[in-house]
């Protein structure tokens, strides 16, 4: 008995979700600052072929975690910058 072959886009949304959920596990990790930002795009990426395709609330949920992910990523390393740039002159 052959099973049907699996929707691509639910693939898709499938591996946004997964990719979405490691970003923002990722953020808590040392190795974070490596992984956030490939997975996140690749999670934006898939989660927005997925949602033109067969919108799906899969698809959706890790489109949104991916973003999520990145933008608390992107702020992560502004505020790293600015109290870099804030205590560089008691080290001069």
């Amino acid at each position: 008995m052959e099973t049907a072959p699996a929707n691509p886009s639910n693939s898709k949304a499938i591996a946004s979700l997964v990719l979405g959920i490691i970003s923002i596990i990722s953020l808590l990790t040392f190795f974070g600052a490596i992984i956030t930002p490939i997975t996140s795009i690749i999670g934006i990426v898939l989660g927005t072929s997925a949602r033109k395709t067969n919108p799906s609330g899969m698809a959706t949920a890790g489109f949104v975690l991916s973003i999520i992910a990145l933008s608390l990523f992107g702020l992560g390393i502004l505020i790293v910058i600015m109290f870099s740039a804030a205590l560089l002159p008691l080290f001069m």
